[in-house]
Parts: C-alpha cells; sequence; structure tokens
C-alpha cells in the first residue's frame, strides 16, 4: 500500500458534467486501487465481470480529513477558455466549415463538456497540489469535490475534502517488545521430519507367504454394502480397495472381521457409524457390508541409510542428507518464528500508538484481501457466476478488523522507517525485480516497463523498505 503523499498532474481532471450529488466529483483519475497486486495486471483473470460488485462508495474518516477552498479570478478563467476555445477552432473539423474558420459560437456549443474539462485541468491541478503542500498534510485517496463552478468570465469555485495521514507521536516505540522465541531446531523435531520423509517413501508390496491377516498388514478387497432400512439407497462398493488392519483410520468393524481372514474368504460385516461420520451419507447409518478378501499387502518402510539418500536426490550420502534437512528445518522454523514474532510486534506497536487511519486506505486494504481471496477462489475452480452469488457485504465487513491493523502497521512503519533513516538502494529494487522477472517468466525490462507506468515499482521499494524497518525492530529484540 503507497501512503506517500498524492500529487495531480495536469492530466488529472474533474468530471466535467454537473451531477445532481456533487459528492460524487473527484478532483483526480489516476486512483488505481494500490492496495492491490498490480504486479498481476495485464494478465487475465477468471473473475473479472464480478469485481464491480464488491466496490466501496465515497467514504471519509472525519478524524483524518480536510477542506479545501480554491477561488481563481474570472480574468484567469476567461484567458484559459480564450486559450482553450482557440485550440479547438484550430484543430476542430466540423462539416460545412474549413480548419480554422469554425465560428466560436458554434464551438462553444458543439464541445461544451470538453471544454469545460480542459478548463479545469488547466487551472486546478497546479493550484490545488500547492494548495495542499502549503497546509503541511500528507493526503491519501480521493480528494472528492463537493463544490464547482466554473464559467466563462465568472471566477472558478471548488471545494474539495480530502484524508491525510495525522501526525502522532512515537517517541519510545525501541521500548516495545515483546517475547522472541528461540529458533534452533530440536532433536525431536528433526527425528519428526526424519520419520515424515521416511515414511512418504513407504511401499506397499504383495506379501507371497500363505498367512492370515494381522494388525499392521494391509488387505486388499472388494466390498458392497446396504443401508439399514432404506431399500431405495444406492449400494455402498468398492473394488481393490486397501484397508489397514488396526489403522487409525480403519472403522473398527472392518479391523474385526478382517484379523484373521485369508485371501479368497468372503465375510460379513455390520459397520455402525457414528453420527459425527466425515462422510455425511453414512454418518449416523448402519451398513451391512459383503466383503471378498482378494490379497494381502505389506506396508515397507525404507531404511536410513546412504542408499535412502542418493534415491531421494543429490545427495552424497546420508549424512549429507540429514544436514540438509537440518539447514531446510532451521531456515523454515527461523521463517515462521520470525514472521509470527513481527506480527505480534507490530500488534504491541499499534496498541500503544492509536491513532485514526484514513478510511480510504481501509477501503484499498479491504479491496486488497478480497481481491486475494478472489484468485484463490477462482484457482481453485470457483467462476463468475458462482462469485457473483457471494455477499460482498458481509465479506467486507470480515474483512474490515484486519484491513484497520495493516493500514495502522504500514503507517507505523513509514513513520519509523523515517525515524531511522531506512532507505532501499536502486541495487536492492533491482535484485527484486529479478526474482519477480524469473518468477513470472516476463522479461526483465517489460516487467520494469509495466511496473514504471503502472506505479508498481514504488510500492516495491516501499515494501521493501517496510520489510527492512521490521527486520532492524525484530533483530533489536531481546533474546
Amino acid at each position: 500500500m503507497r501512503l506517500e503523499g498524492k500529487t495531480l498532474s495536469p492530466t488529472d481532471t474533474l468530471e466535467n458534467n454537473p451531477q445532481p450529488d456533487a459528492s460524487e466529483h473527484t478532483v483526480a483519475s489516476e486512483h488505481d486501487h494500490e492496495g492491490h497486486d498490480h504486479e498481476q495486471e495485464g494478465h487475465d483473470h477468471e473473475h473479472e465481470g464480478h469485481d464491480h460488485e464488491h466496490r466501496h462508495g465515497p467514504i471519509l474518516n472525519p478524524e483524518c480529513t480536510r477542506e479545501l477552498v480554491l477561488d481563481i479570478p474570472a480574468d484567469e478563467v476567461s484567458k484559459t477558455y480564450r486559450g482553450v476555445i482557440g485550440n479547438y477552432r484550430k484543430y476542430a473539423k466540423i462539416p460545412g466549415f474549413r480548419a480554422g474558420k469554425v465560428p466560436e459560437t458554434v464551438i462553444k456549443r458543439r464541445f461544451a463538456s470538453e471544454i469545460r474539462k480542459d478548463v479545469v485541468d488547466g487551472l486546478l491541478p497546479e493550484r490545488f497540489n500547492k494548495a495542499v503542500k502549503d497546509a503541511g498534510v500528507v493526503p491519501v485517496g480521493q480528494p472528492q469535490v463537493t463544490e464547482l463552478t466554473v464559467e466563462d468570465g465568472e471566477p472558478l469555485h471548488v471545494k474539495a475534502v480530502f484524508e491525510y495521514i495525522p501526525e502522532f507521536p512515537i517517541e519510545g516505540y525501541q521500548s516495545v517488545t515483546v517475547d522472541k522465541p528461540a529458533v534452533e531446531v530440536t532433536e525431536e523435531e528433526f527425528q519428526q521430519e526424519l520419520a515424515q520423509l521416511r515414511e512418504s517413501r513407504a511401499t506397499i508390496e504383495p506379501v507371497e507367504e500363505d498367512r492370515a491377516l494381522v494388525d499392521g498388514d494391509w488387505a486388499e478387497i472388494s466390498y458392497k454394502g446396504q443401508v439399514d432400512g432404506d431399500a431405495e439407497a444406492a449400494p455402498v462398493a468398492g473394488e481393490n480397495s486397501l484397508v489397514e488392519i488396526g489403522g487409525k483410520d480403519t472403522v473398527e468393524a472392518f479391523t474385526t472381521t478382517l484379523r484373521g481372514a485369508k485371501p479368497g474368504q468372503e465375510l460379513k460385516a455390520e459397520v455402525i457409524y457414528p453420527a459425527d461420520y466425515a462422510e455425511p451419507k453414512l454418518a449416523g447409518k448402519t451398513v451391512a457390508y459383503d466383503v471378498e478378501v482378494k490379497s494381502i499387502k505389506k506396508r515397507t518402510v525404507p531404511e536410513l541409510n546412504d542408499d535412502f539418500a542418493r534415491e531421494l536426490g543429490a545427495y552424497e550420502s546420508f549424512a549429507d542428507l540429514e544436514a540438509r534437512v537440518r539447514e531446510h528445518m532451521a531456515s523454515r522454523k527461523r521463517r515462521s518464528v520470525e514472521g509470527e514474532t513481527k506480527d505480534r510486534l507490530f500488534a504491541a506497536l499499534t496498541e500503544k500508538y492509536p491513532f485514526p487511519v484514513p478510511e480510504s486506505l481501509v477501503q484499498e486494504q479491504i479491496d486488497a484481501r478480497l481481491e486475494r481471496g478472489l484468485r484463490a477462489l477462482a484457482a481453485q475452480g470457483m467462476d463468475t457466476e458462482q462469485m457473483r452469488k457471494l455477499d460482498f457485504g458481509r465479506l467486507r465487513v470480515a474483512q474490515r478488523d484486519g484491513a484497520i491493523a495493516e493500514v495502522r502497521a504500514s503507517i507505523l512503519l513509514n513513520r519509523i522507517a523515517h525515524e531511522e533513516n531506512i532507505t532501499v538502494s536502486d541495487e536492492e529494487l533491482d535484485n527484486e525485480l529479478q526474482i519477480a522477472a524469473l518468477q513470472s517468466g516476463e522479461p526483465l525490462d517489460t516487467l520494469k516497463v509495466r511496473l514504471t507506468e503502472d506505479g508498481g515499482l514504488d510500492r516495491i521499494r516501499e515494501q521493501l523498505r517496510h520489510e527492512k524497518t521490521a527486520t532492524l525492530l525484530y533483530e533489536r529484540l531481546p533474546a
């Protein structure tokens, strides 16, 4: 989220047609929902077409709002009108008139709204920006015009309101601390990781000897069951299914029935499923099964040795594998602990320094959170029609507290970064862009051009600055 001041350029415009509700006007048109992941712009989104359903209307936090009034003398307005109309006369192509010879009355009638817009563009942005700068505040979000009068020969009058980031003291932020857990990997954690790795390479192989099923074996069975008291219910059936005898996920009735059986046997089993059974169609039901044992299989777990290490990848020995696993676990735990600790530190800081936040930033962050959620749903297969049925009002409310916390943390990190003189070098930014280019498969030069055009470079630089600031605060925490 970009929190630096908003500057209006000469291309920023006012709405050029009067509206019944003046609050609908905006001073600028460059609002781009900066909390969104613009690095993804240019790609097709499966959920396009629904986004209008979760956009927010103009909302301002009165605790962070300033009003600005500008009056521009009539002679300056007239001078600008003459220049704009002159340009239209010079270049306008109207049937029945030679180029440059169209009467001014025709031009004014034909292009009234366009001329008004160009006059406002020529008079307002630079003056507005200067007035905001003179006010000594950092504006955010989209300024909203509440009054606008512009006529040839009359003074231009405009009144606008905008949100800003309020000043607040942060003395003593260095003394705000939270517990900083150890990041060393324990021997117990390491052994659990090895056990999981070993289990992941286990194989299930047929048992050749002539014997009965015992606990720990896997029975390959075919079964067919009928739900008791429901003759219309479809049979519950399966072919060549594997069932672990005595397994924690195996229904006890199947273990009891199959224990001691041999391949070729046909058995019966009655299963009374609990009311909270994971499969809804069987929950609370009694099913009578006919079961045929096809074969016995044994699950084999590999030995932890050099051969096991080489099968996993480019490891020279089991000792090499152990070292790499410890290194990976340490890195993973360090990232996890650091992330959780930083979150708790941000929460402690925002609690110590309460301050009002601009509603426009909160709404942008809600937009960003919803956008990420919708992308995830689209990736999981939800189509546009299903998304349209979502209750976006309820979803926005649910995201609000998290969005406020993120905006507060972002503003605080900016303030602390300023106090600590933390900056991001061009080299650090280039390194981040190279990683992004590799991940996206987009040429680096193309990526830079796109991010420069949509403001993405500034957002990435600010995010890196936030990360450096958060890391500095984390490293200062007492162990």
